[in-house]
């Protein structure tokens, strides 16, 4: 931690020059024309990543995601978008028969298989397809949630 530091604190008092070299040798490969600023931010951003570990799945996707969504021109996600948490259980009631569907980090678990998505989720249960989302309630924000979790993150 101490090496961590001190690594950051050397980032503040060095020249553009010197963040070029640092930002070759940190990230391995030619530093990009951005001011200096943001060449110090990358490199200690990066630092800490190596020490402390990178974003989660969860986190990476979302911000992927909202990159996807910026590049086609739609607007950012709305600060009302409902954010499930890992450990979320979602449970739904359809034709007689409750379905209960756990949030991770990675995707949701459904029948102990992994799904990328609530559609994929909800088309398995039906058998037709639906917005996942809507087919447990989340877009009106009914999920019904164990006692204890939230939908909301």
């Amino acid at each position: 931690m101490a090496e961590l530091q001190v690594r950051l604190s050397r980032l503040a008092t060095m020249s553009p020059a010197e963040l070029r070299t640092e930002w070759h040798r940190v990230m391995r490969q030619p530093a990009p024309s951005v001011p200096p600023d943001l060449l110090r931010r990358g490199i200690a951003y990066h630092l800490q990543e190596a020490a402390h570990g990178g974003l989660t799945t969860a986190a990476s996707r979302e911000l992927n995601d909202l990159a996807k969504r910026i590049a086609r021109g739609a607007s950012p996600l709305p600060s009302t978008a409902i954010r499930l948490k890992p450990g979320t259980r979602l449970l739904r009631t359809w034709r007689g028969k409750t379905y209960s569907v756990v949030v991770s980090d990675k995707g949701f678990i459904f029948n102990d298989r992994l799904f990328p998505s609530l559609s994929l989720i909800a088309h398995e249960i039906t058998g037709t397809p639906w917005s996942g989302p809507r087919f447990f309630g989340l877009l009106s924000k009914r999920a019904a949630i164990d006692p204890g979790e939230t939908a909301n993150g």
